[in-house]
């Protein structure tokens, strides 16, 4: 790796040269950057707009998952069993599911060699639990923040290494010339803060990326990713990277300030559901207005805790009817709160009356007294101590919530070495789109840690190099810097600041119409609305100030991300898709689940129609300065790869230099 500079426009534009670059500096990426150098190819470096932002580092849940092949107890197991849990998903492809499940214990492994305290027992064993989609006891954790916890190991390792990592550049641009990667134009928001002479633009020469952005979260306004986690996936689509399976999210109950899943124990205690007016006022418990039988509410509540992610399946007779009616209630204009200083209710709680799983439940965990909050400080202390020391004390204070997005189980298309379609560019972690419909909980971690070490073998096998030269390089990136630069300069040329209203519509629009309730026709409406934003960007996107350049191109970004998402939506819509996974898409054909819901809640569940198919979505630019062309086209999913597991043959290809590339 070394540092240049060329002149462009009368400033001077720093140049870092490096074979390969890793953009995100979450438990994936760092993975990358550490596999990297593991693997022989050193001429690596890491840029990140904040190396202590981001989804792996920031959030967690009530015992956040890691899913692995089982290590533990007489229960069998194999490598192709847990690939077929992982393909049975749905819109799944098989090489994906096989490579997961393949190399679930080497990256485990890696990362416990690294100090990550993963529970075993006393004769070495890696103590394992059931978690959702789960045939067998695959999941482990080391509670709610295993993914901080892996982050901060991979993190001391790349450090450890010497790897550069350049913190405060947002990429606003990928480079791309003839279908392959040429480097990145990012913005140093430092820099921008200052202001000066000095340009606030870096560019980066390489010859490989591994994009680890994460998901998407900014397209959406109610999401549970952290604060300061944006996703940059919109600039993948415009560099002409495919996206996969866009339609699939999973959406769940969370706290949004601060930004933490209710899951697990938080529901099995049984909290009150309170709904107030705008200001805090006219408390209700408003779910007793639907379903008044107590403890048959408080056993869907229950199960939340084990369901929480909203799945459709479950809206009729199961617990993601608790989802719908606080998305209903939130629609209504009001606020709902979880409410844990009172039992649900009138009179005292009787606990024989919940379900037998419940009822079990808080029996085995000597939990059936007392208020909700005495139940969760006696079953999960830390769960009440994570929200104290953030300033909401669970003993005094009600906690605002909402149906959040949580996780995309979509992303960027990739091949079995989490290859996109345009040459050089990895994608891995959440930005990769190896889910499906449905994924075990806790897949996404082991999936970042393999898609990391897959993209890492093959650049250091087969694409392990120098970049352009530093004069072919300033030529190759001319046209992508003087866009950025254009952009910039006209954001600033009026004084005026609209930027940061024009984000935040935008995300309201998508939560709107995207969310985990959708309908076509309003999917549509916003489809249209976010093209008239991208076509008229330059003359509405405006900031007062440099230091707020970094939300136009967020912007930008974002519409580029919804323009992409929303088409997908739409596609699926026209294509006959119906209700699955985490998402309702309302048709007045389809049925209710409740009389007492609204009309606009009669859905239809896809039986399996499209489970064998994947879509995948473009951007096709037209000419320069006028709109992507949007492509949607539907393909069979890749199937589990038939294997030859006879040792001598795989050996005698092992010996082969390369060839299991």
């Amino acid at each position: 790796m070394e540092k240049t500079a060329f002149q462009f426009r009368g400033k001077e534009i720093p140049v870092i040269h490096t074979g390969t670059v890793v953009v995100g500096t979450g438990a994936a990426g760092f993975c990358a950057a550490d596999r990297l150098w593991g693997y022989g190819d050193q001429d690596v470096c890491v840029v990140t707009e904040h190396v202590k932002a981001g989804t792996s580092r920031n959030t967690g849940s009530d015992k956040q998952t890691y899913y692995k092949l089982t290590l533990s107890g007489d229960t069998p197991d194999s490598v192709g069993e847990m690939a077929e849990t992982l393909f049975e998903g749905g819109a799944v492809d098989g090489d994906h599911a096989l490579c997961e499940a393949a190399l679930s214990v080497p990256c485990f492994m890696n990362l416990v060699n690294l100090g990550v305290e993963f529970p075993k027992n006393q004769y070495g064993e890696y103590a394992g639990y059931k978690t959702d989609h789960d045939p067998r006891t695959r999941a482990t954790s080391v509670g709610p923040y295993t993914s901080r916890r892996m982050t901060e190991c991979l993190e001391a390792a790349v450090r450890q290494k010497g790897v550069p990592i350049f913190d405060h550049l947002q990429v606003v641009k990928i480079i791309v010339e003839d279908a392959r990667i040429r480097g990145l134009v990012c913005l140093d928001t430092e820099q921008a803060a200052k202001g000066g002479d000095r340009s606030p633009f870096v560019l980066v020469n390489c010859k490989n990326i591994v994009y680890a952005t994460g998901g998407p979260a900014g397209i959406y306004e109610n999401t549970v990713y952290p604060e300061g986690h944006y996703g940059a996936s919109g600039l993948a689509f415009e560099a002409g990277a495919r996206g996969k399976n866009l339609t699939e999210w999973q959406w769940g109950l969370a706290s949004i300030r601060p930004k933490w899943n209710v899951s697990g124990t938080y529901m099995q205690v049984l909290p009150r559901f309170v709904s107030t007016d705008a200001n805090g006022q006219d408390p209700r418990e408003f779910l007793f207005s639907y379903i008044q039988d107590r403890y048959k509410l408080l056993s869907l509540v229950f199960l939340k805790g084990y369901q929480w992610p909203f799945d459709v399946r479950k809206a009729a007779g199961g617990s993601s009817l608790v989802d719908i009616l606080v998305w209903l209630e939130i629609q209504k204009g009001r606020r709902v709160f979880l409410d844990y200083r009172e039992n649900p209710g009138e009179g005292t709680l009787d606990f024989g009356k919940l379900s037998e799983e419940a009822r079990d439940y808080l029996q085995k965990a000597g939990a059936c007294f007392g208020t909700p909050v005495e139940r969760l400080s006696h079953m999960n202390a830390p769960a009440v101590s994570f929200y104290r020391e953030r300033g909401v004390d669970l003993t005094r204070d009600m906690l605002e919530i909402s149906l959040c997005a949580q996780h995309n189980n979509g992303g960027l298309d990739v091949d079995r070495w989490w290859r996109t379609n345009v040459e050089g560019f990895f994608a891995v972690g959440e930005a990769a789109g190896t889910h499906g419909i449905y994924r075990p909980g806790g897949s996404a971690l082991n999936a970042g840690q393999v898609g990391a070490t897959r993209a890492a073998e093959f650049i250091a096998r087969k694409e392990k190099g120098p970049p352009l030269s530093a004069a072919a390089f300033e030529k190759a990136s001319a046209a992508a810097l003087g866009q950025v630069v254009d952009l910039a300069e006209s954001a600033l040329e009026s004084g005026a600041d609209t930027v940061k209203a024009l984000l935040r519509e935008a995300r309201q629009n998508m939560s709107a119409v995207g969310g985990a309730i959708r309908n076509g026709d309003r999917i549509r409406e916003t489809l249209a609305r976010v093209r008239e934003r991208l076509s008229r960007f330059k003359e509405e996107a405006k900031v007062s100030k440099p230091v707020d350049l970094r939300h136009v191109f967020r912007l930008r970004e974002t519409l580029l991300c919804q323009l992409a998402y929303l088409s997908a939506m739409a596609d699926y819509v026209e294509n006959g898709g119906k209700s699955r996974g985490s998402a309702l898409y309302t048709d007045p054909a389809g049925q209710k689940p409740y009389d007492f819901l609204p009309d606009a809640f009669a859905y239809t569940t896809e039986e399996g129609q499209k489970t064998g198919v994947t879509q995948i979505v473009s951007l096709e630019p037209v000419s320069a300065g006028e709109l992507p062309e949007v492509r949607v086209a539907w393909r069979p999913v890749r199937p589990i790869p038939v294997r030859d597991e006879f040792f001598e043959n795989v050996w005698r290809e092992f010996r082969e230099s390369g060839s299991i590339l």
